[in-house]
């Protein structure tokens, strides 16, 4: 009999509610320098901590502003960046390039 697998994004925002996950989430997908990923990958990740509203009341930001930052077309500053990830419970670190030569 084969064996039955959920919905595949109900799946997803589940593993995403683990901290660990949702940072190699968000790692993998910079890694990829796709703008429109990182805002997607950041609204499943905002869905995974209960919702937009939720994050947005732990990030200080309006739960509209929030919506538009991270709509398709959103472009947030740095400084909501940082706020959003704290809101998630994340935070943001640099580390070097190990395949880039800097001279």
């Amino acid at each position: 009999m084969a064996r039955k697998t959920g919905d595949y994004h109900t799946e997803h925002i589940e593993w995403l509610k683990d901290p660990e996950n949702a940072a190699g989430y968000l790692n993998a997908v910079i890694e990829e320098e796709d703008k429109d990923a990182l805002l997607l990958a950041l609204r499943n990740i905002a869905e995974a901590e209960g919702g937009m509203a939720a994050v947005a009341e732990k990030a200080h930001l309006k739960r509209e502003s929030l919506y538009r930052m991270l709509s398709p077309r959103g472009n947030p500053a740095l400084s909501n960046l940082f706020s959003i990830l704290h809101g998630m419970g994340l935070k943001m670190t640099i580390q070097p390039d190990k395949t880039v030569t800097v001279s």
